[in-house]
């Protein structure tokens, strides 16, 4: 049995489970009964973590071991999907992410919407960025159709019952001064800039908020995620994430 557990990888009886050997508890039970071999040496250790390029034998079978982990931040433009693909043939944003690679979104953006979209293989990451009881916030920019008043401001920060739902919607918002521009873009006659911070993250909630105080939306960017910040990107530009922005990025959510 190899002396120390690895720190970092994925832990042994995930992989197992997720290649299809057997459900996560029998594949526990597998490795205490010393059917499972890493790189030539029996584990029976719960804790033991594999890394891709890993040989893993179960019964003398060799199985496929963990795909490397990627990330690849992405300016999603207006017009494109937030899937990797569509039956109707319709421009995805994964189409505009380098490689072969199995990646797929973290959370959506709606085709009229623009900014970060995060596209990784990292299950375990995706869900703790996406489940409401982590907390992790995302932050837009919002032009809409006039200007909110204080009033409006504080009911959106209490929150408001949309048609349709049973528990209300909160947001932050900070109304930015009209002089403010988005790269270079100040906002049209009869339009303002917001602010918005979620927690949470319902189908079209931005829209709908603003929309049930007469506000329709008319331009809606993603600008950051927990950590992660659009940054200088342009639509349609991205770049795959360093070392030490995933290492921050997975302590931000408990995984590492």
């Amino acid at each position: 049995m190899p002396a120390e557990t690895k720190a970092a990888g994925e832990r042994l009886q995930k992989v197992l489970a997720h290649v299809g050997v057997a459900s996560r508890r029998k594949c526990e039970e597998y490795i205490r009964a010393g059917r499972v071999r890493v790189n030539g040496q029996v584990v029976t250790e719960m804790g033991y973590r594999v890394q891709p390029g890993d040989r893993i034998e179960v019964d003398g079978q060799p199985i496929a071991g963990p795909e490397e982990r990627r990330y690849y931040l992405l300016y999603k433009p207006v017009g494109y999907l937030s899937t990797v693909s569509d039956s109707r043939g319709r421009p995805t944003a994964r189409e505009l992410v380098p490689g072969e690679f199995r990646l797929y979104p973290v959370g959506r953006l709606d085709l009229q919407s623009e900014g970060l979209l995060l596209f990784t293989n990292d299950g375990e990451l995706a869900q703790r960025l996406m489940h409401p009881r982590y907390r992790h916030t995302k932050e837009y920019l919002v032009l809409i159709r006039g200007r909110l008043s204080a009033e409006e401001v504080q009911r959106l920060r209490e929150g408001l019952l949309l048609e349709g739902e049973d528990r209300p919607a909160r947001a932050r918002v900070y109304v930015l001064e009209p002089g403010w521009h988005w790269r270079g873009e100040r906002a049209p006659e009869g339009c303002s800039w917001v602010r918005v911070i979620l927690e949470e993250g319902r189908k079209r909630l931005i829209r709908r908020l603003f929309a049930s105080l007469g506000h329709p939306v008319q331009r809606l960017i993603r600008v950051r995620m927990a950590s992660l910040r659009l940054g200088h990107l342009k639509p349609g530009q991205g770049r795959w994430l360093g070392p030490g922005e995933v290492r921050n990025l997975r302590r931000l959510v408990d995984l590492d």
